[in-house]
């Protein structure tokens, strides 16, 4: 159980009331007189997120009126855990287990290095609500945040590759790692040419979950531990966050345990080239040219451009099993963010079916994406004149499209969607603090949970 929620307690508790902002006139005519003055003198109008204690008969504070807008999300509870005093509450309103798990999104703090000044309050569950799923949920997202906050020092690709083993035994899961060289002799070029230079070793993690007869989806997730820009560097402002370039690793570990801890009938396979695109003298340079695991041929246009390049061999390897469905996760473009801001997940897909359903479990589930579009006439982009393609395009408009054209060469016609993702939150959200938010895992969850229904 998360430390925010409990599921039963012998302490005392104070009642937490939801006041709808419309509802607040009424609401507040039917309160006393001397709780009235208080809710005046505390200038409380049932904004959203906004908090007054009301008084016993005695004066004393007891308990706590919020403010809310009526929306169904994660902002409704997600200001709580420190936005009122250490201790226990529980709810006096009707609320939804998305709420909930805000309240539990709300109380995360990455305390690994520094300890917080204080604990979040915490809520009681009412016997309505699944605590495990609720549980096994924030789990999940912890995770995510975790790691994208873990600096590249502790989190190169071995400490990565010990993380997705340690959520593979936990699991039940195996889990097997390529590494180094090795990467050559089975034909994973493209991740062996971004990671060589760096003193970590790159590799390849393989985690496969689940029964043989269960369909098989294959989620694949970014590993880039850390992004210099390689020879192409990039500038210090542009290198002070890389630490979440390995966001789209995080998010697909994250999404695989909550598979597993909720049961889904699926087969899970999930793959994740970690690497450190680092400079030294055997880099790869621009102008290279890759030999990619599916025979493709690939011209370094630049070496800052190197997550296309360790996702394409991991998703041809994952399109040799013919998977039902192919999801990846990374921290890919700039020009996705241009187009749809850091809050929001840029989503591509070959299928417009699985879009469209993904789309609408965003939406029901508070975790946004927006699907932009796979415009084929932007491949021209790509040419190149000594190999079957550049690995970036050598213009300023549509970078997030031409990277996933480019990604779409290495799934051929099986159903995929790409997420480009920031992966951070660069203000704090009640629910969603400042640092590695996990993005889009929420929505896949609950399209993944639908479609395989049937199945459990």
């Amino acid at each position: 159980m998360a430390d925010s929620l409990l599921a039963s307690t012998d302490q005392p508790t104070s009642p937490v009331e939801l006041v709808r902002t419309g509802d607040f006139e009424d609401w507040q005519a039917k309160r006393s007189t001397q709780a009235q003055n208080w809710l005046r003198q505390n200038q409380f109008t049932a904004k959203s997120g906004q908090i007054a204690w009301l008084p016993d008969d005695d004066g004393n504070p007891h308990r706590v009126a919020v403010g809310w807008n009526g929306d169904d999300d994660l902002a409704t509870l997600g200001g709580l855990p420190f936005g009122l005093p250490v201790g226990v509450y529980h709810l006096t309103s009707t609320v939804t287990e998305l709420q909930v798990l805000g309240w539990a999104l709300g109380a995360y703090r990455f305390d690994r290095y520094k300890s917080g000044d204080r604990a979040p309050a915490q809520l009681l569950l009412s016997a309505e609500h699944d605590a495990e799923r609720l549980t096994n949920a924030e789990a999940a997202i912890t995770l995510t945040r975790d790691l994208i906050n873990t600096p590249a020092g502790d989190m190169l690709p071995t400490a990565l590759a010990d993380e997705a083993q340690q959520v593979a035994d936990a699991n039940g899961a195996t889990c097997r790692i390529t590494v180094g060289d090795d990467l050559l002799e089975h034909n994973f070029n493209a991740i062996h040419a971004v990671g060589r230079a760096s003193a970590d070793a790159p590799r390849l993690i393989d985690i496969s979950w689940g029964q043989e007869d269960h369909p098989l989806v294959t989620l694949v997730g970014k590993g880039v531990c850390f992004d210099s820009g390689g020879l192409d560097i990039k500038s210090a402002a542009g290198m002070r966050t890389m630490k979440k370039d390995m966001g789209g690793a995080a998010h697909v570990l994250g999404l695989a345990q909550l598979i597993m801890s909720q049961q889904l009938p699926i087969r899970l396979r999930v793959l994740i080239p970690a690497v450190e695109n680092a400079i030294a003298g055997n880099a790869y340079r621009p102008g290279d040219i890759l030999q990619t695991r599916n025979g493709i041929t690939v011209e370094i246009d630049n070496t800052d451009a190197e997550g296309r390049l360790v996702l394409c061999d991991a998703l041809a390897l994952a399109a040799e099993d013919q998977p039902e469905l192919i999801i990846d996760f990374s921290t890919l473009t700039g020009s996705a963010r241009s187009a749809v801001g850091a809050e929001i997940s840029a989503m591509f897909s070959n299928n417009d079916e699985v879009a469209q359903d993904i789309y609408r479990a965003g939406v029901d589930t508070d975790d946004p994406v927006w699907r932009l579009p796979l415009h084929k006439p932007y491949d021209h982009m790509l040419e190149s004149k000594v190999a079957d393609t550049v690995n970036s395009a050598n213009s300023p408009y549509g970078g997030a499209i031409t990277a996933a054209l480019f990604l779409q060469k290495f799934v051929e016609a099986i159903p995929w969607v790409h997420f480009d993702i920031m992966a951070f939150n660069n203000r704090h959200r009640p629910g969603r603090p400042v640092g590695g938010e996990a993005m889009g895992i929420r929505a896949v969850f609950a399209y993944l949970q639908r479609r395989y229904a049937k199945l459990a």
